[in-house]
């Protein structure tokens, strides 16, 4: 027996608690045992964690996190800041070139949808009801809610987007409603131009776009065009109306869910001598 393993076999005798991971190196060196082979036996990996061989481009979203009501009242105010974005300008000469195409019909565009046959007259009735706010705010409330209550913050992140876009639609109608005090061609107030239900039906549309695409949007889309046509049906509107509103609707959805890389802000800023202006400023995000 050669004395390396001699001396080895007595050390281990004598310490039995001696660690392998020292022992193994002076077994190799005496010439008896052999060392392990690395490339037959090669380290064992520790598992990767679930998804991170997905492709970077393939994997979903973050989940956007529940927002609450207290949110609300600050996004809108966000929302009337970005208004004044470059895309909305577009949106707006877009609105406002087609209401004047359609001025020019309007007052004959009307009596072209009324109908003597009872089945046209009550397929568009619903209309009046569906495209109102109450019912625009309950679908919205009611998507929030559920979103909330099923622990679904994608659902609930969409209905808070969409209550934003009708407050915000609300304001923008009203306020020039009041402005422009067009006559309806029914002759029941003066608060035709723009058409309230045409904008917010097309800002739900809008919002439910940005946030599931154009597919599964569509059915909403079909859904304004069909409640902006009732409006016309009733003599309540004139084609210019719906669409201009129907250009506000998209403005305020759009404005809600992106505010995209250039924005116009309004800034107030004190004059010398006394006096205020308001300043447009571009931010390059």
């Amino acid at each position: 027996m050669p004395v390396a393993t001699f001396v080895l076999l007595l050390g281990l005798a004598v310490q039995p608690a001696v660690d392998e991971v020292d022992v193994a190196p002076a077994l190799a060196s005496s010439g008896d045992v052999q060392a392990p082979d690395p490339a037959q036996n090669p380290p064992q990996q520790a598992p990767k964690p679930a998804g991170s061989d997905v492709p970077a481009d393939q994997k979903e979203p973050p989940t956007p996190p529940h927002t609450g009501i207290r949110a609300l009242f600050s996004g809108v105010v966000e929302d009337v800041r970005h208004l004044p974005a470059k895309q909305n300008g577009y949106l707006a000469l877009l609105g406002g070139g087609l209401a004047l195409g359609a001025h020019q019909v309007d007052g004959s565009f009307n009596v072209r949808l009324r109908s003597h046959y009872t089945t046209v007259n009550t397929a568009f009735a619903p209309g009046k009801y569906f495209g109102g706010t109450p019912v625009q705010v309950a679908l919205s409330v009611g998507a929030y809610a559920y979103g909330r209550t099923t622990n679904s913050p994608k659902v609930s992140h969409l209905g808070m987007d969409l209550l934003r876009a009708q407050i915000l639609t609300e304001g923008l109608v009203e306020g020039i409603k009041y402005s422009v005090r067009r006559e309806r061609p029914d002759g029941s107030n003066r608060l035709s131009f723009p058409s309230g239900h045409a904008a917010i039906t097309f800002a739900s549309a809008t919002v439910l776009e940005r946030h599931l695409g154009w597919r599964q949007s569509a059915l909403a889309y079909s859904i304004a065009t069909y409640v902006a046509a009732s409006r016309l049906h009733d003599n309540v509107h004139y084609l210019s109306d719906v669409a201009f509103g129907a250009a506000i609707g998209a403005i305020a959805g759009r404005t809600v869910t992106q505010h995209g890389r250039e924005m116009w802000t309004l800034v107030p800023a004190t004059m010398p001598g006394g006096g205020m202006a308001i300043y447009m400023v571009r931010n390059n995000n």
